[in-house]
């Protein structure tokens, strides 16, 4: 047995140019969809689950009789309309179609972790940029955050841009539409594109990785300032 565990010591491991070891199937982006449709379903089920989950400015607020509760940021980019079943397909789908194709690039960790800063970002913007009582649900922050990564990694590779930039441009003007978030978009496409960059422009070598999620980390901690920032204004404004 010791020769076999040192014989495997040996093997490297085939990774991708981002540093990721080459995997099989799309686990993390298939967990995603299962527990946004799981999450629709008792939406529908347990209505009261979205009154838990929503995420509205004033959450993350230091306003009297109003619990703290940030986490909202995050879950709810697992809610979706009830009263518009395109929502959450067309972010399903969208999911799935990036996900197939950035998940084994960037690896199961980097991509949750792009995934979940994209939302988290998402949901800064909004603290920021929108009203303080006005309440948000869906994945658009994290699939606005995939959208920059393609680029950020074609831009990087240079290949052809142009279709993924009609497609941001497209879901750009949609965003503008009455009832749509086009601050979580914007959130989630820039912090995306930070994230993106971070892994793709990392250089490689030993330290790739510890770069990468140095890099990862930094966004995380500039998010949390932004977060405790809004904060502040929230309570001066509301």
């Amino acid at each position: 047995m010791d020769c076999v565990n040192e014989l495997a010591a040996k093997v490297k491991t085939p990774r991708t140019a981002f540093g990721a070891a080459t995997s099989g199937q799309p686990v993390v982006t298939v967990g995603i969809i299962i527990t946004c449709v799981v999450f629709y379903i008792l939406q529908w089920v347990v209505p009261a689950i979205s009154d838990y989950l929503i995420y509205a400015p004033v959450y993350t607020s230091q306003l009297p009789g109003v619990p703290f509760e940030p986490w909202r940021m995050i879950t709810a980019g697992f809610l979706h309309s009830q009263g518009f079943v395109l929502h959450i397909a067309f972010n399903m789908y969208a999911l799935w179609v990036f996900g197939q194709v950035l998940e084994p690039l960037l690896g199961r960790a980097r991509f949750i972790t792009v995934y979940l800063l994209s939302i988290w970002g998402g949901s800064v913007a909004v603290l920021l940029l929108g009203q303080w009582n006005q309440g948000v649900v869906g994945a658009s922050g994290g699939v606005f955050g995939l959208f920059a990564t393609l680029f950020i990694i074609q831009l990087q590779r240079k290949q052809d841009v142009r279709g993924i930039l009609v497609l941001i441009a497209i879901n750009a003007a949609v965003s503008l539409m009455p009832g749509i978030s086009w601050q979580a978009h914007l959130g989630g496409l820039v912090v995306g594109a930070l994230a993106a960059a971070v892994i793709v422009y990392a250089p490689r070598g030993r330290n790739q990785q510890k770069l990468q999620w140095a890099g990862l980390g930094g966004i995380a901690v500039l998010l949390a300032v932004l977060t405790w920032a809004g904060s502040m204004l929230v309570s001066i404004t509301g």
